[in-house]
């Protein structure tokens, strides 16, 4: 009878020492800054109040980043479908959006979508519901409704897009034209053979590109303070206008991003690793 093999992952084999030692020299100097500014906090009264002040805008930078980049990705998946479907007509739509919004700067496209396009929006809205407003079903849209967190959301899910949906058009490139037409044998259709055969793989190896895309829109969402949303930069900017305290108010704010990027940063570095060894 033979005896089962059982597969040791190879970070087992390597001794903690060894690992310590190959520890990056920046990683480590990111973690004592980390701390030092962290023991700041809980000695200092003052940093404790800032921090106070400021940790609410936490909650409105994670939320608009995130809601933004799953919008983003979900936009970004259907402009790459567009641009490698064989049609001349989606592939240049696709094209023109994603070459466009990419020769913009995002500050420039999140001025230009709060203040032309959501007006824009609503005016289109209420030309196409027209017939049911004048017959009092619905009512008509009014723009302040559409507040200035959503405005943000909306310019940030634009601007992204057409980013990720490069990355997931270079992942699906990088799939072997030999499984296509060997699903094509096989009687599966272009849905099919998108949905079964290409975008699994595509998307295992775009998880690290994905990744470094939420990195990049959560340390973008700070542009939207431009607009007052209450997110850690704008409160920042209140709390130290209002005090004059911009060196302790700037270095929560800088500790706060640092936390979040570093952990983002952390955590795809780890699934990265872990795609490598499967």
């Amino acid at each position: 009878m033979s005896v089962q093999q059982h597969r040791v992952p190879r970070s087992h084999l390597i001794p903690f020492t060894d690992r310590l030692a190959r520890l990056p020299y920046w990683l480590l100097a990111t973690v004592l800054l980390a701390v030092f500014l962290l023991w700041g906090i809980v000695n200092n009264q003052d940093y404790r109040i800032i921090f106070d002040a400021l940790r609410k805008g936490v909650w409105t930078t994670v939320y608009v980043s995130g809601i933004a980049y799953l919008l983003a990705t979900v936009l970004g998946l259907l402009l790459s479908l567009m641009r490698i479907y064989p049609s001349r007509l989606t592939q240049e739509i696709s094209s023109f959006y994603v070459e466009v919004i990419r020769g913009i700067p995002m500050l420039v496209l999140l001025y230009y979508i709060t203040f032309v396009g959501a007006p824009a929006l609503v005016n289109a809205l209420n030309w196409l519901g027209a017939p049911l407003i004048e017959a009092g079903i619905i009512d008509q849209i009014d723009v302040r409704q559409l507040d200035f967190t959503g405005r943000a959301i909306l310019a940030l899910t634009i601007g992204y897009s057409a980013f990720i949906s490069e990355i997931f058009r270079a992942g699906i490139m990088s799939i072997e034209k030999e499984q296509t037409e060997a699903a094509q044998i096989a009687g599966a259709s272009y849905g099919q053979i998108m949905r079964y055969v290409i975008l699994p793989q595509a998307v295992r190896n775009i998880l690290p590109a994905l990744g470094n895309e939420f990195i990049a829109i959560l340390k973008d969402s700070s542009l939207v303070s431009v607009l007052g949303v209450q997110d850690i930069t704008q409160l920042g900017k209140v709390y130290s206008a209002s005090t004059f305290k911009f060196f302790e108010t700037y270095n929560i704010v800088a500790f706060l991003y640092l936390v979040m990027t570093m952990g983002l940063a952390l955590l795809v570095r780890y699934v990265e690793k872990r795609l490598d060894l499967n």
